[in-house]
Parts: C-alpha cells; sequence; structure tokens
C-alpha cells in the first residue's frame, strides 16, 4: 500500500512539474525573444497574438499596485494559498488531486516569477474584432482549468446527489 502511495504522489509530482517546466519554457523563450528584438509582438492570427506583458498583480493583471508593500502581502497570500492547496491534494479524492496539481503547476510558475522578476509575463492575447481578453500565460490556463473544473465537477456532483 505504501508503494502505491509513493506511485501516486510522484505522478502528481510529476504533474506539477511538468506544467512548471512547460510554463517557464514558454516565458523564457518570449523574455528572450523581448530580449533580442526589444519588443515582442507575434501575430499569430485574426484572434491570436504574442506581445509581452508584465503583470504585477494577481491573474489576469487584477489588483496590479505599484506599492511594493501591498506586491509584498499578495505574493505571501499566494504562498498561504498555495499550502492550502498542497493540503487539499494531499487529502482529496483522486479526480481532485489531478486538478489541484495542475493549480499548483501553474501557481509556481507564477509564483516563482513573482519573487524572480517581481512581476509575471503574461505574453497571450486572444482578441475578436479589436476586443481584448486579458493577457495571460501558460501558467494562467493551467490554473483557470484546475478551478473550473473544480466548480464544474462540485456543481454537478451536488445536483447528482439531489
Amino acid at each position: 500500500m505504501n508503494q502505491t502511495l509513493n506511485r501516486k504522489f510522484i505522478f502528481h509530482l510529476l504533474i506539477i512539474l511538468a506544467i512548471f517546466t512547460l510554463d517557464r519554457v514558454s516565458k523564457i523563450y518570449v523574455i528572450n525573444i523581448a530580449e533580442t528584438t526589444s519588443t515582442v509582438d507575434i501575430f499569430i492570427n485574426d484572434f491570436l497574438n504574442i506581445i509581452l506583458v508584465w503583470n504585477s498583480g494577481i491573474g489576469f493583471g487584477l489588483f496590479q499596485f505599484d506599492e511594493r508593500f501591498a506586491y509584498n502581502v499578495i505574493t505571501i497570500l499566494i504562498l498561504i494559498i498555495n499550502i492550502v492547496i498542497i493540503y487539499l491534494l494531499l487529502n482529496s479524492e483522486k479526480f481532485h488531486k489531478i486538478l489541484f496539481a495542475m493549480i499548483l503547476g501553474g501557481s509556481f510558475g507564477n509564483l516563482y516569477d513573482r519573487v524572480y522578476y517581481s512581476a509575471v509575463p503574461d505574453f497571450i492575447d486572444l482578441n475578436y474584432n479589436g476586443y481584448h481578453w486579458f493577457v495571460f500565460n501558460v501558467a494562467d490556463i493551467f490554473i483557470s482549468i484546475g478551478i473550473f473544473a473544480l466548480i464544474f465537477h462540485e456543481v454537478f456532483r451536488k445536483q447528482n446527489e439531489k
């Protein structure tokens, strides 16, 4: 049984590391483009562009502050939330563990950037007819998928119980 727990732990750890690595590689690639060309403005198609925006707030550029104290408080809050998610990952059912691992992989990627760069590089720009969604990154994709899947699963589980 202990060996089974170790395999499951390693599996979830690999999910976290794979997402963290994918996020880091994508950010390093875009940052390297910015360093060599001094700007990143890549037109992919009518709906997708790659631009580099430095986000000092939380997800999707919300709550950006110029004040260092507020930035540090948000960073500490994110760290505490990560600790809670680790606890939830260790004490949840199988499907939820995968979703919590996805959220942690993305969150660790963004937390790394907050500490290393003092901002998170966002670069995926979705738009339609001149209307732009918030610029985001690979970590944000996995955080969002994990959160939405948790909510979706809970809503339908509650409906099935009734």
